[in-house]
């Protein structure tokens, strides 16, 4: 049976506290590989939500974290701006959340610490890129219609994490341009990187409710359905071993 809770985590730094949803299948005590789920712009929602306890049935703990804090939610784009702002004018902020609810996700009971994982949502897809580009000690990472912008936080060193980058070509908000600039960036850094970009397809191309056509920004099922069965697959060759 898939279990879901509340969790509540602080920063030890500005005490600021968060609350995420943590998933998992309570059939079994042993440790299981965990994922982060990363929010959109909005803030972290029952679509998160849904992402982990998904997760929870392929046999990972799932972790909708939320980097805004405790009852930080958007109800228009135009809140939702307002929320992720402040973590694109401060990337080392955006960085410190990612990690914070790393380390929240190590740390819980059900989760096997030496196998972790994290995909995104649009900008919770630059969260992901940005912890891989820290050099973080994550088995790999998923961005879902992400945003490609280097943090410029001069990052060195080898990307630790095997990165999947799911994405639309006809993304407005990550032109082809930006997309094979972070290919020769990921080569760079030796990342052990792929980049599948889905034809006739825009932002946000997970979701059902996205029918913004005029911008770019729109649902496609064929897309999703790959995109989400190309992460499995990415996961299972990532922990080393098929979970059952």
């Amino acid at each position: 049976m898939i279990r879901s809770e509340k969790l509540t985590y602080q920063d030890p730094k500005s005490n600021h506290i968060y609350e995420g949803v943590i998933c998992w299948d309570d059939s079994t005590e042993r440790k299981k590989p965990g994922v982060l789920v990363a929010h959109t712009f909005k803030g972290q929602s029952d679509f998160e939500v849904e992402k982990a306890k998904k997760l929870a049935k392929l046999g990972y703990v799932g972790f909708a974290l939320d980097m805004y804090g405790q009852g930080n939610r958007a109800n228009t784009p135009e809140d939702a701006d307002a929320l992720m702002q402040p973590f694109l004018d401060d990337r080392s902020l955006l960085l410190n959340n990612i990690l914070l609810a790393f380390d929240t996700l190590k740390k819980h009971a059900q989760v096997d610490e030496t196998k972790c994982g994290g995909i995104g949502f649009c900008f919770g897809g630059k969260c992901m890129l940005d912890m891989a580009r820290s050099g973080a000690d994550i088995n790999g990472v998923v961005s879902f219609h992400g945003i490609y912008d280097q943090p410029g936080l001069k990052h060195t060193g080898d990307v630790k994490a095997s990165i999947l980058v799911l994405h639309g070509w006809e993304d407005p908000l990550a032109k082809p341009d930006s997309t094979v600039a972070l290919g020769h960036e990921l080569t760079e850094r030796n990342a052990d990187w792929q980049i599948l970009a889905f034809g006739h397809t825009g932002h946000s191309f997970t979701n059902p409710k996205a029918n913004f056509h005029d911008k770019g920004m729109f649902y496609q099922e064929a897309s999703n359905r790959r995109a989400w069965q190309a992460m499995v697959s990415f996961f299972e060759e990532v922990f080393a071993k098929k979970i059952n």
